[in-house]
């Protein structure tokens, strides 16, 4: 069964919309963080300056993912200097961030105001300090200049983000500069983005829902606003944030919007009547809640619900739930949240078990350096390539995918996809643990890991259940660390020889666990 749709036309680089619009409107607000506005004018002026640094054919550029405006610049100036963004949080322990560098061949990195804090070991390139728009920005261009930045192949790496991989290694997944101009495109419509918009920028700069904060709102003259508050984890003060910053489009992790809708039910506070678009997506949306939300005072809102996946570029599909374009529709907290339909650059697929793969020119290159695990999930089917998503879809009557389940073990944590054979090697690797079960549980609400792990016989070793956490910590980020470890003397495995996680968490978790969770091993 496919659906093939039309609109595959080649849009323009995301460098050349960028900077038409921060030519033709140099002054109008591109970012305001905490308060502080950096112009469209300055943020370009910022931009070039870094390329300039980086000179020509920078290759896979190392820059530190923190919600600054100075991220930003570093995104836009290594795309104009036609290198490839290599996104690496500070806060990552030094084992992963070294092996990210390495994964992705980074041969730069950048500094910032604060240093070298990535410390990699790389040659640095000091990032322009971005300034306020203080009257013309210095060198703007007039707004029919037609510049001298060098066209860019479309097929050409724009960015490396990581995916959780079954070796115990992350994955670099390549992103070309067709699929993100192509997605940026195509979501500006989605959100239906004007100039005046106001869009937060909320994710982790390590994953790719960033970019569908930054990019649309950066190519159709909207303003980004990073702001502290928004972090704090406080929804009063989150809400507050909504409201004096006048966000008109929030993009939030499914999770953390379900414990929003949890607050606003107890609370009785309500969203900022500036908000017109609420988006959510990572993973399923919680039927309960769905529930919760319909009878709130939110029928001016539109709550998108999208899917994508980091290897087809961001949102591939998408429905409003609940809002002005979803008249009629209510939700009785039993009935399963669809994830949509295909957006127009996208080519759909469901093969013969319901798997669905996608096509077009959103699909990324592949992983870097491991031709075995590219060929595993990317495929060509009559001449085009599509990715494999592992995810078992239904299509409604109405034309509608809804997410069935995975065909493999992979979980999302956070929103984040994570393999727990990544976690699995991790534990094995520890020189007092010959095996080990990863899988994931609901506890209130939340996606989280639990581990089982068997201890080699001698000699008895004590704590390790702490030990291995901290062993953990050391090594890779917070969504790959099990919320609990513990130690049992065998494994559970299936007739066949496999090892069953789900058989491991029935058979060991504690009986309080079992009346509080509920396992997603499937």
């Amino acid at each position: 069964m496919s659906n093939n749709r039309g609109s595959l036309r080649v849009v323009p680089d995301l460098l050349d919309v960028f900077s038409d619009i921060a030519r033709r409107n140099p002054r109008r607000p591109a970012i305001v963080h905490n308060g502080h506005a950096l112009s469209y004018g300055r943020l370009l002026e910022s931009a070039n300056a870094l390329a300039t640094r980086l000179g020509p054919d920078p290759g896979t550029v190392a820059v530190p993912a923190i919600h600054a405006p100075e991220t930003v610049v570093a995104l836009l100036g290594v795309l104009t200097a036609g290198g490839t963004y290599c996104p690496v949080d500070p806060a990552f322990p030094t084992a992963r961030r070294h092996a990210m560098a390495a994964a992705a061949g980074c041969r730069t990195a950048v500094s910032g105001s604060t240093g070298d804090i990535l410390r990699l070991d790389l040659p640095l390139v000091e990032l322009p300090e971005p300034k306020e728009l203080s009257g013309d920005p210095p060198g703007t261009l007039p707004a029919n200049h037609a510049g001298s930045a060098p066209e860019h192949d479309p097929d050409q790496p724009a960015y490396i983000l990581f995916t959780s991989g079954s070796t115990g290694q992350p994955k670099p997944v390549v992103t070309p500069r067709r699929a993100a101009a192509a997605t940026a495109h195509a979501l500006g419509g989605l959100f239906d983005l004007t100039p005046e918009d106001r869009v937060l920028q909320f994710a982790s700069l390590n994953w790719d829902t960033c970019f569908e904060e930054i990019l649309p709102t950066l190519t159709t003259g909207a303003t980004l606003v990073m702001d502290r508050d928004a972090h704090s984890g406080s929804f009063p003060r989150f809400l507050r944030t909504v409201g004096r910053e006048r966000i008109t489009v929030l993009d939030l992790p499914t999770a953390f919007w379900h414990e929003l809708v949890h607050h606003l039910v107890d609370s009785g506070d309500r969203l900022p009547s500036c908000l017109r678009l609420l988006v959510i997506g990572g993973e399923a949306a919680g039927p309960a809640r769905l529930a919760d939300w319909s009878r709130l005072p939110t029928a001016a809102i539109r709550l998108l619900n999208t899917y994508g996946c980091t290897e087809t570029t961001q949102i591939t599909h998408a429905v409003d739930l609940s809002g002005p374009r979803a008249p009629g529709r209510t939700w009785d907290g039993a009935t399963r949240a669809p994830i949509g339909r295909a957006l127009p650059h996208v080519v759909e697929r469901l093969d013969e078990q319901g798997e669905l793969l996608i096509g077009g020119p959103a699909v990324a290159l592949g992983y870097l350096g491991l031709p075995e695990a590219t060929a595993a999930r990317f495929t060509t089917l009559d001449g085009a390539r599509f990715f494999r998503t592992g995810d078992r879809m239904s299509r409604d009557p109405d034309g509608l995918l809804t997410h069935q389940g995975r065909l493999d073990g992979e979980l999302k944590v956070r929103g984040i996809r994570v393999d727990p054979s990544e976690v699995e090697a991790h534990l094995t690797g520890h020189p007092d643990v010959t095996a080990a079960a990863v899988t994931g549980t609901t506890v209130a609400g939340r996606t989280t890991l639990v581990a089982y792990v068997v201890a080699r016989p001698q000699p008895p070793v004590r704590g390790l259940d702490r030990t291995l956490l901290s062993y953990l910590r050391d090594r890779v980020p917070g969504h790959l660390v099990p919320g609990r470890i513990t130690v049992v003397p065998r494994l559970v495995h299936t007739p066949s020889g496999k090892i069953d996680r789900a058989g491991c968490h029935l058979r060991y978790a504690t009986p309080p666990d079992r009346s509080k969770e509920t396992s997603l091993e499937h």
